[in-house]
């Protein structure tokens, strides 16, 4: 199933005819902790090298790390190991967009967390165009 999967979907990975063109056009870069491959290769019309990403797993551009998304829109010229700062103590690890998923926020007074919103309090006065 893989092989045929590869031909007809582009939902997870590449799909065939990408994985060719990028096997005879593109130049493998770098590669980061989730596992997404990133490539350059050709010229776009402006004279910029052409940058991208062959994901692992599902198609999400929400799963490009910060570092990663400077690298393919020219904000850092070299690979993010070679021209970025260690990262800092307070910096928090990168998570994807919740979205859709069970762990997606929910604010007090959502359908999906209950309905249930706090009364008004009385402080709230509503604006009139005569006054």
């Amino acid at each position: 199933m893989g092989i045929v999967k590869n031909i007809f979907t582009w939902w997870e990975g590449s799909t065939f005819g990408t994985w060719l063109n990028t096997a005879r056009n593109g130049t493998r870069v770098g590669e980061d902790h989730q596992g997404n491959v990133y490539y350059e290769g050709g010229t776009d019309p402006n004279g910029l090298t052409r940058r991208f990403v062959i994901y692992k797993g599902a198609n999400d551009a929400s799963r490009v790390p910060a570092e990663w998304h400077g690298w393919l829109h020219h904000t850092i010229e070299g690979t993010p190991e070679s021209h970025l700062p260690p990262p800092r103590i307070w910096e928090a690890d990168y998570t994807p967009n919740q979205t859709g998923t069970p762990n997606a926020y929910r604010p007090s007074g959502a359908i999906e967390a209950g309905g249930k919103r706090q009364m008004a309090t009385g402080d709230y006065e509503a604006w009139n165009p005569d006054t």
